[in-house]
């Protein structure tokens, strides 16, 4: 499939599959006159980067990590080590921290959100 087709299956913008490819974090074939062309892989691929970029990884990570995710028989990866599992758990308590944090501000907010209710009741 060309560019465009791959961009409106996954949602993802043709620039970005090109800034995906330049990552090395996608290939594409070329044809005789230059275009790109992708397997029907390619679709899980970045709907799998875009899962990793949603999760706050950074190009360089998701490039480290990719090879080492499930195999496409669904089997684990023989090149995962102990170090890239130190470094996603890592990564992992890093989410876990700003969930938190995301957590304590959203009870501030709801915190004024009910005193200013309160007070619009007491005028009204």
């Amino acid at each position: 499939m060309r560019i465009g087709e791959l961009a409106r299956r996954t949602g993802v913008s043709e620039r970005s599959l090109r800034y995906y490819e330049q990552q090395g974090l996608l290939v594409a074939r070329r044809t005789p006159g230059g275009h790109r062309e992708y397997g029907e892989s390619a679709v899980d691929r970045v709907l799998r980067i875009q899962e990793l970029y949603a999760a706050g990884l950074s190009s360089t990570k998701i490039g480290q990590l990719l090879p080492c995710m499930r195999d496409a028989d669904g089997g684990p990866s023989e090149i995962a080590d102990a170090r890239l599992v130190e470094e996603l758990s890592a990564e992992r308590a890093r989410i876990d921290r700003v969930i938190e944090d995301l957590q304590r501000s959203r009870a501030v907010l709801d915190e004024v959100i009910d005193t200013a209710s309160s007070g619009l009741a007491a005028k009204g």
